[in-house]
């Protein structure tokens, strides 16, 4: 008996293999723009920690902390409408964590890539930490 051999079942991707896929398109933009790559996923220590997605830096030297958010619809507001006051907070915390290890504190701003049924939106000073 010849047993006929099934397509193997195309899983979704999962939500890490999501997140990274709209990092890469994230800096591959950015990276486009002029803007250069100093660090990914930089993670701040302890409990109340976060991630910062891309940390870039302008040819004029000023540091970019980018939160990439990516949502398929835009039922609750689209991407970018989902880095909460919350999500913005952890961000700047984290973005502190990571300036106190530098010698001297260059100019800073935190961009936000969206991407969602529209395409790619860079979004930059999106929002200000008060530093």
């Amino acid at each position: 008996m010849i047993f006929p051999f099934k397509k193997p079942i195309q899983s979704k991707p999962t939500r890490k293999q999501s997140g990274d896929a709209a990092e890469d398109q994230a800096l591959q933009h950015l990276n486009q723009a002029g803007l250069r790559l100093i660090q990914r996923n930089y993670r701040s220590p302890g409990r109340g920690g976060g991630e910062i997605d891309l940390i870039m830096a302008t040819p004029d030297g000023t540091l970019v902390f980018v939160e990439v958010r990516q949502r398929s619809g835009e039922s609750h507001g689209g991407a970018a409408a989902s880095v909460s006051r919350t999500k913005q907070q952890r961000i700047i915390f984290t973005a502190r964590h990571f300036l106190f290890s530098l010698a001297t504190m260059p100019p800073c701003r935190f961009d936000v890539v969206a991407i969602d049924a529209n395409g790619l939106t860079w979004i930059q000073a999106a929002f200000d930490a008060g530093m």
